[in-house]
């Protein structure tokens, strides 16, 4: 007949099914167990030559010991596993929806993070911009500031500049007025010993008329008109008839101040050229 090898894998079998069973069930699988493993044992031990009939009855001890096992703690240890097994489903299940959602709102999270990365670089872009026109503006005011003093300082010289000519002009006027009082004063003289005629005209001038000069004609005037220039000076602005000896005689008026030998000596001129 055929023989059965004892296999170290059937032993390690049996040892995880009993480790596997839990309280009574477990104490009982064991006894079982030990049971069994003491027939295998004897069996073992027995003559090399079987018969027919021990073999079907060793299976059919094998067949009756797994029996029992099933019945005290397959049964029970099959549905702790179930229970186990659908509670693992569960809190797997349940784990995974948890962490499910978790990695949503995680994702949800990382969106509106880089939404507010996106707007915080934009308004840094704003702000860079706004920076820019604000120191360009700066820039802008340092220099209106700056023509605004200038402007300023050139505004005071020229009011300096202004009181320095109406100063001057006062003095100019001034003078000129002296000047014009003094000829005034010396108008009936001039009338009464020389036949002069003294009028004011256009742009404060002075016309000097002189008659009795032409001893064929007495009537006939001889004139010349004087001003004062910018400069204060005497100017003699027109002749008739002409003198050529006017230029010197003005230079010479300007260098002496003296009026009355100035006028003199234009009768002078005047009386020369009536007798050529």
């Amino acid at each position: 007949g055929a023989s059965l090898p004892a296999t170290p894998g059937t032993d390690q079998s049996l040892r995880a099914l009993l480790l596997g069973a839990g309280g009574a069930n477990q104490r009982a699988a064991v006894v079982v167990a030990a049971g069994g493993r003491l027939r295998f044992k004897r069996w073992c031990t027995m003559s090399q030559i079987k018969t027919e009939d021990e073999l079907i009855l060793f299976e059919k001890e094998i067949k009756e010991f797994w029996t029992k096992f099933k019945s005290i703690c397959g049964s029970e240890h099959v549905n702790q596993t179930l229970g186990l097994r659908e509670s693992c489903k569960e809190s797997i299940k349940a784990l995974s929806e948890k962490w499910s959602k978790k990695l949503k709102e995680g994702d949800l999270m990382i969106d509106k993070i880089q939404e507010y990365r996106n707007e915080i670089l934009q308004q840094n872009i704003c702000i860079e911009e706004k920076q820019e026109d604000l120191t360009e503006m700066n820039s802008k005011i340092k220099h209106e500031e700056e023509q605004k003093r200038d402007f300023i300082d050139r505004i005071q010289e020229l009011k300096e500049e202004l009181t320095r000519k109406k100063e001057i002009i006062s003095a100019k006027n001034k003078a000129t007025k002296e000047r014009l009082e003094r000829l005034s004063k010396s108008k009936e003289l001039f009338e009464e010993r020389l036949g002069l005629e003294i009028r004011r005209i256009y742009d404060e001038q002075l016309q000097f008329i002189f008659r009795c000069i032409d001893h064929k004609d007495p009537d006939k005037p001889y004139t010349f008109t004087l001003a004062i220039n910018e400069q204060g000076d005497y100017e003699v602005t027109s002749s008739s008839p002409p003198l050529d000896c006017i230029a010197e005689l003005q230079l010479k008026v300007r260098e002496t101040n003296n009026f009355a030998a100035f006028v003199a000596n234009i009768r002078k001129a005047f009386t020369a050229l009536s007798y050529k």
